[in-house]
């Protein structure tokens, strides 16, 4: 992880993307942003960057794998494993089954809800990032 390093955003929703865009511009957060639609693209992507990310944030509902079979295949890729990426869910629907399967079977680091109200989205982002930035990591 690099604090400076690139923000990976799994979102196939062009609109959330702008969102998710616009949010990021007005907190100043300088990171580049690297936006995928699916976990197919993610995984080539993870598997041939030689950029130490930042972070990544995964809509839970992509279209082919979802974010959970994404980062169960991440989880059990050694490589990619041990690269320790903070990866947070950012999802508009959010079932109880899905963040117990998040926290028990996989090593996710935070689910949440995506906001519509663009103030409390602002929030959330800038909570998520801020936490990142202070916390310590293995490969820093």
């Amino acid at each position: 992880m690099s604090k400076s390093g690139p923000i990976v955003l799994l979102e196939d929703d062009h609109d959330d993307r702008i969102f998710m865009e616009t949010i990021f511009s007005e907190l100043g957060i300088e990171n580049e942003r690297v936006y995928l639609k699916n976990s197919d693209e993610a995984l080539e992507f993870l598997h041939n960057t030689s950029k130490s990310l930042f972070l990544i944030f995964c809509d839970v509902n992509l279209r082919g794998k979802n974010g959970l079979e994404l980062k169960r295949e991440i989880d059990n890729h050694k490589q990619l494993r041990l690269k320790s990426i903070p990866f947070v869910f950012y999802s508009t629907s959010i079932r109880q089954e899905q963040v117990i399967e998040a926290y028990t079977e996989l090593t996710v680091q935070g689910f949440f809800k995506k906001e519509n109200d663009l103030s409390e989205a602002k929030t959330s982002i800038a909570t998520i990032i801020a936490y990142w930035k202070l916390c310590r990591h293995p490969n820093m």
